[in-house]
């Protein structure tokens, strides 16, 4: 009989803990989840991509070499385009990514230099940090990157921008529907990716600030319920 009733009680704990985010996921997906929409990849998709980054001022952001960010209060990066390198710092540990031969990079813990088996695990978490919250901080001036295609989708009767990644970053073969504003600035996209088991959810962008280099960067993004704060963007020449 006790353990009958131990058992009671931790189907119990388990139904506790699950159902209400069982039925948070069920609501969120039935009022949220969309199917990708097919849009038409035609010479008007890239004008529009060329006005979006027009707005953006693109040439500003291709000529910052040093953009400096944290994202989320978790993850603080230092990322020097010129060299193709990055630091990226969390907790306790510091990896300088070098993003053309991974395996070069160097590894810290508590500042001691680390070439332990812990190492190759460390480079990979910092890759994908870096892959992931890079993103967020830059994806509109990626929309002509290497094996991206760029079709238009009406969005409320307007025009928006949709751009599929076939290769690149953690998760290629996700798409991103951009909608702009009256001026070609995106104001949110629709995602479907991989990590996520919605496909539709929006993100807002917004907030943006004009770094030193001239720059224009997102400092922070809602999604759903959830706030990504991008902190102190700096971006220099």
């Amino acid at each position: 009989m006790k353990l009958k009733k131990v058992l009671k009680i931790i189907a119990g704990v388990i139904i506790f803990f699950t159902l209400p985010s069982l039925l948070f996921f069920g609501f969120v997906y039935f009022k949220y989840n969309e199917d990708l929409p097919i849009g038409n990849q035609t010479e008007k998709a890239d004008i529009l991509a060329h006005k979006m980054l027009i707005s953006l001022n693109a040439d500003a952001y291709k000529a910052t070499n040093n953009l400096e960010w944290t994202f989320s209060q978790k993850h603080h990066y230092k990322w020097n385009k010129k060299e193709n390198s990055c630091e990226v710092y969390w907790k306790k540990n510091k990896v300088i990514l070098d993003l053309n031969n991974p395996s070069k990079s160097q590894v810290f813990i508590n500042k001691q230099d680390v070439n332990t088996k812990e190492k190759e695990a460390l480079i990979q978490t910092a890759t994908d940090y870096f892959n992931n919250d890079s993103f967020w901080l830059v994806a509109p001036y990626k929309v002509f990157d290497h094996g991206t295609s760029r079709s238009i989708v009406k969005h409320n009767g307007k025009d928006a921008l949709m751009v599929t990644y076939s290769k690149g970053g953690s998760t290629p073969g996700d798409s991103y529907l951009w909608i702009l504003d009256d001026n070609y600035k995106p104001t949110k996209f629709k995602m479907w990716v991989d990590i996520l088991p919605i496909g539709g959810l929006e993100a807002t962008w917004s907030d943006w600030k004009t770094t030193e280099s001239k720059a224009e960067l997102p400092t922070n993004h809602q999604l759903l319920f959830f706030g990504f704060d991008i902190g102190d963007v700096k971006g220099t020449k």
